[in-house]
């Protein structure tokens, strides 16, 4: 097998025997395995696309049985322009090397364009500020993107600017941390008190069929994995003695869509300001208090804020962590619930 050294492998032909005596396997595995520079999931859209051959037989899917003595073929066409256009957004950038970048993304920027934000995006600004570098890592429409942040939620991110840092982060998200050093940890204000002060949410989730927009708790055994870690840091109380705010940290065993706002929802705190999840505790913002109430529409968000990531470096290996305050808004919030007392 010939493989270039070069991060961003353009217009090459990768050709590999399966040796005998090894057992099958899947046909994305094994060219995913013998090429270190592409992740799997960009193999798999290879092999979709037509790229790709068993013993001189274009096959397309990815499942497809490699049985020993087979010979394997792939071809890696030169990454294709992104479609969206830089844009001069600017970035809070935190730390940047030569493999990724990280970045404190603010509340209101969507990560990578789609229906509806079509620019304007973090992926508009990156492609600014990388320039030709990002082209093509990890697919056009989300180049260099490893893992997101809803537009509405603030706080640390990091983005591959190569197809090895890509592949590396990007297992590190797939693994969530069980095996490697991966710390995701998140603040937020939500309604209430949670009992215990310390838990762990385990309710697996998935998208509803009805409204699209919307995840939910479904019953173990459909939906996707998900497990969210939790600590109330401080409560917030009513002159009349009730509980009412808490801020707490969460922690993500695993990352799916909406996962904490879903999972405080779930268990009777769902966060302030969440109009997606939380619109049934909105008449509870009578009892917040002038000045709190104020806050939350100047937040005009979910109170939710990524404050710490942590991973290891894609080429030195060296564990990284970085962490983010709370933005000026959600802070005026917490001073603003702690004088209702």
């Amino acid at each position: 097998m010939s493989v270039t050294d070069d991060d961003r492998p353009a217009g090459e032909c990768v050709e590999i025997i399966w040796p005998e005596g090894v057992a099958s396997t899947r046909f994305d595995k094994a060219l995913s395995e013998q090429h270190s520079l592409l992740s799997r999931s960009r193999v798999q859209q290879l092999i979709r696309d037509g790229h790709a051959k068993i013993n001189d037989r274009t096959v397309t899917d990815p499942g497809a049985k490699v049985l020993a003595g087979a010979r394997l073929g792939l071809f890696v066409p030169p990454p294709e322009p992104a479609e969206p256009e830089p844009e001069a957004i600017p970035l809070s950038i935190v730390y940047e090397d030569d493999a990724l970048i990280v970045i404190n993304k603010p509340a209101g920027l969507v990560v990578h364009p789609a229906p509806g934000s079509p620019n304007g995006t973090l992926v508009n600004a990156l492609l600014a500020h990388c320039g030709d570098s990002l082209s093509g890592i990890g697919g056009v429409r989300r180049p260099g993107i490893v893992h997101r942040l809803d537009k509405d939620t603030s706080g640390i991110m990091v983005v591959a600017k190569t197809d090895r840092a890509h592949k590396a982060l990007a297992a590190q998200f797939a693994d969530h941390g069980r095996t490697g050093p991966l710390q995701r940890a998140y603040l937020a204000i939500c309604w209430g008190a949670p009992l215990p002060r310390a838990g762990t949410i385990d309710a697996p989730l998935e998208r509803m069929v009805h409204n699209r927009e919307k995840i939910a708790v479904v019953a173990r055994g459909r939906g996707r994995e998900a497990i969210t870690h939790y600590r109330v840091e401080q409560n917030f109380m009513h002159p009349d003695g009730a509980a009412l705010a808490s801020l707490v940290r969460c922690e993500l065993e695993t990352g799916r869509t909406h996962q904490i706002r879903v999972h405080m929802t779930y268990t009777g705190h769902p966060l302030l300001g969440d109009s997606l999840y939380g619109s049934g505790f909105r008449s509870k913002e009578a009892r917040l208090g002038e000045d709190a109430q104020v806050a939350l529409g100047r937040l005009g968000r979910q109170a939710l804020h990524a404050t710490l990531l942590g991973f290891a470096h894609p080429d030195s290996g060296e564990e990284m962590v970085f962490e983010s305050p709370l933005p000026d808004a959600m802070q005026d919030l917490l001073m603003a619930l702690a004088k209702a007392k």
